[in-house]
């Protein structure tokens, strides 16, 4: 693992959190995962996610870091491996301060994102830029309804040269005391070619907030389980020969700071 590059995002997090008026809202989480059913890479894993969102004056900002560990053989010597990307959104309504929704699209944006990780067992050796458009919806009964959709540029390793459409949601329910949180987000690859085909990965989260029944502030410490749906995981057609089409769940507990 790249050890330079947690503390690198954490400083530059940090620069957010104490941004003043530059900063509007923010969010950190750790989250910790212990799952099975995943393909490609050894069937269990563990991962530990360091994720930070925030809203800002001129768009939003989201970040997530992942270490996977892995129980089992595997064909590389490493038991341990890492995915992180980093998502900024410049809004339209923020820059012009206006209101510029139309229907139940309440804002519009320019997104970005890179991602990085590991492959083939070198750092780095997964990278690739996404730029493109967004859209805030008002979607009823949603916390939050973002679609993205993005041209991917390769710029080291598989997964370049396509468009991506990615929606991220979050819906909240009261139960009892409690809280039910639904929220993740869909990347839908398309348009690909060469050795790298289509794929949709579908990962939504599902929690209860189990902080406030131990006397912790709203939405401090969830429970649940997430969900892994990856149709021709990374880009590898699925064949009966070479499964790639995933479908896993793990346990989660996840607290926010």
């Amino acid at each position: 693992m790249k050890r330079k590059l947690v503390p690198a995002l954490l400083a530059l997090s940090t620069t957010f959190a104490f941004g003043g008026d530059f900063l509007q809202w923010q969010d950190t989480s750790l989250t910790g995962l212990y799952g099975t059913g995943f393909e490609v890479d050894p069937e269990t894993q563990q991962t530990l996610t360091i994720e930070h969102a925030n809203g800002w004056m001129w768009g939003d900002f989201f970040w997530f870091h992942d270490a996977i560990y892995f129980d089992g053989d595997q064909s590389s010597n490493d038991k341990v491996t890492y995915y992180g990307e980093i998502a900024p959104r410049i809004s339209a309504g923020k820059i012009l301060k206006k209101d510029l929704s139309v229907a139940f699209v309440k804002d519009w944006l320019i997104a970005g994102c890179y991602e990085y990780g590991e492959f083939n067992g070198e750092d780095f050796g997964l990278q690739n830029g996404l730029i493109g458009v967004g859209v805030d919806l008002d979607v009823p009964g949603f916390d939050f309804f973002q679609l993205n959709v993005y041209q991917r540029f390769g710029l080291d390793g598989p997964g370049g040269d396509c468009v991506q459409i990615t929606p991220v949601w979050k819906l909240s329910t009261p139960v009892g005391k409690s809280t039910f949180i639904f929220d993740g987000y869909a990347d839908w690859v398309v348009n690909s070619d060469g050795g790298y085909s289509d794929n949709l990965h579908f990962n939504p989260q599902f929690k209860f907030d189990i902080g406030v029944l131990m006397g912790l502030e709203d939405g401090a410490l969830l429970a649940g389980a997430e969900y892994d749906l990856w149709l021709n995981k990374y880009g590898i057609k699925d064949s009966a020969a070479f499964k790639t089409d995933q479908s896993a769940i793990s346990a989660l507990v996840q607290y926010h700071f």
